[in-house]
């Protein structure tokens, strides 16, 4: 089943226009990867999602509901949920306060939020040891992790992820990738911008590549590893990727 489908979306900024007729869709249940190179339109594509950047042409629909025009307070009140690139915590407020803001539109009750507070803190173990610390003071790894438990404070059927490994060590990258399978498995799908490319490969389903502001490629991750475009553009004279996660 198709969770999210963007249908021939145009956008950008004022008169800029950087989205041109983009197609995309996210399967119910898949980790599905957004790559290209800086400036293709990735990040506008995410906000344009979210409701930050205005559609001027085309149709996103979530769960079968037409979202084009909403808000983007209406729009998590759906279940997407945006991390954005630079994880903007809230400084001077501690890692448990940052994760709570992450269910302020929630109505099911303390109980329901403190049992997800639970669950944010065993994914990531170093949240709860620092959680009366202020979460401007964490490492580059400790902020993102924050801010995707905090996504996932608001029960998300989608997580969507701007660039996850922007400016951490491969470690800290394997790190969150192996517990944003765990998210998935739990039930929630994430759509990933992700600047390495083998990364996005072995994390998802499924990948669409973009390209000023066009998907020009899209299959599974598995195939679009061994596909002769992907390795010359992307992957230079790397040997072998695996790619993939189904």
């Amino acid at each position: 089943m198709t969770l999210l489908s963007v249908e021939n979306v145009t956008g950008g900024y004022k008169d800029v226009q950087v989205l041109w007729g983009v197609d995309l869709q996210v399967e119910d249940g898949e980790v599905t990867a957004l790559i290209g190179s800086n400036g293709a339109g990735k990040s506008t594509l995410l906000r344009t999602i979210s409701g930050l950047v205005a559609t001027k042409s085309g149709r996103i629909a979530f769960a079968e509901r037409d979202i084009t025009r909403l808000a983007p307070e209406r729009i998590v009140d759906t279940g997407i949920i945006h991390v954005p690139e630079g994880r903007r915590l809230f400084a001077g407020m501690s890692v448990r306060d940052n994760l709570l803001m992450g269910a302020y539109h929630r109505q099911d009750g303390t109980a329901a939020i403190r049992n997800d507070l639970d669950f944010a803190f065993a994914l990531f173990p170093r949240l709860q040891e620092r959680r009366h610390q202020d979460a401007s003071t964490l490492s580059g790894g400790e902020q993102q992790m924050c801010a995707i438990a905090r996504g996932l404070m608001a029960r998300p059927k989608l997580l969507m992820i701007d660039e996850l490994s922007l400016g951490l060590a491969p470690r800290v990258v394997e790190e969150l990738s192996a517990t944003l399978l765990k998210i998935n498995r739990a039930g929630v799908s994430i759509l990933a911008v992700e600047q390495d490319v083998v990364t996005a490969l072995e994390l998802s389903h499924r990948t669409f590549v973009m390209d000023s502001g066009r998907i020009v490629l899209s299959g599974r991750s598995k195939e679009l590893a061994a596909d002769p475009f992907i390795r010359d553009a992307y992957l230079g004279a790397m040997p072998t990727v695996v790619g993939g996660v189904g």
